[in-house]
């Protein structure tokens, strides 16, 4: 026969395992310093810069 477990500790786990995950995403997008943000703002200003700079008249 096979191991009893405990359903309601299952369940329990899993919840946990879930939430523990939502919370590194939200450390991973809010949990950045003001310099890191600006600095991912300015490469993102020079990218769309250069992208349009190298578009052709039509």
């Amino acid at each position: 026969m096979g191991d009893v477990i405990n359903l309601n500790r299952f369940r329990k786990g899993r919840d946990k395992a879930a939430k523990a995950q939502d919370a590194d995403a939200n450390r991973r997008k809010f949990g950045r310093t003001k310099a890191e943000k600006a600095a991912e703002d300015g490469e993102e200003a020079r990218r769309k810069a250069l992208l349009d700079g190298a578009k052709r008249e039509e």
